[in-house]
């Protein structure tokens, strides 16, 4: 039993010293997934590299809407590797919804994906994912992709560079290259400068 509270305490110590690395106002959107397994990759991946939360467009209702009963959830803590307990997850009925939200808060959206024709295309590695001081990266469907109306509201496509005959990644190892990137550029802007709200805006502190 004291093993036990000490191996807790030792936890969230840990999760005390990591929250300053933590990439402040950046969102990572699931949208629509076909396997709740990848859900709990993508949880994986977004904790590891220190992203602030998870939101999941959900229509099936395949996640429940109460945090508590997600973290209860075996087949979610067993595929994020127990990442869920220690990530805000928020479910969303709709794409419609999610959007409503995040606009309202004054996010920003990207999406990955191929080049879209008739969208600001960029290349993972060349773009600057710092001007946009609340970011939600969008990750769409497994078969399917992003959706025409993420698409619509969104600000640049981005394109993970591909060099061999197979052209695309599953959805957990997109996830991982794209939020490895765009939290090393955020983590490295916070070290160096404070947010304000202004879009773009660096204050040297």
């Amino acid at each position: 039993m004291e093993s036990e509270k000490n191996q807790k305490s030792s936890l969230r110590q840990r999760a005390e010293e990591m929250k300053p690395y933590r990439c402040k106002n950046l969102i990572t959107v699931i949208e629509d997934p076909s396997d709740i397994k990848n859900i709990g990759t993508v949880i994986r991946n977004v904790n590891a590299l220190g992203v602030e939360k998870v939101y999941v467009v959900d229509p099936k209702r395949a996640l429940p809407d109460d945090w508590q009963e997600m973290r209860e959830k075996k087949s979610l803590s067993k595929t994020s590797v127990s990442a869920i307990k220690w990530s805000f997850v928020k479910r969303f009925d709709s794409t419609e919804a999610c959007l409503e939200h995040l606009e309202k808060n004054r996010f920003v959206s990207i999406f990955t994906s191929p080049h879209i024709k008739g969208m600001k295309n960029v290349v993972l590695d060349e773009a600057d994912y710092t001007i946009y001081t609340k970011l939600a990266v969008w990750f769409g469907n497994e078969a399917r992709g992003i959706s025409d109306l993420a698409i619509q509201h969104s600000e640049m496509c981005v394109s993970i560079p591909m060099f061999g005959m197979i052209e695309s990644l599953n959805l957990g190892t997109t996830s991982g290259i794209v939020l490895y990137e765009v939290t090393k550029q955020r983590r490295e802007y916070q070290s160096k400068y404070r947010w304000r709200k202004k879009r773009g805006e660096k204050i040297d502190v």
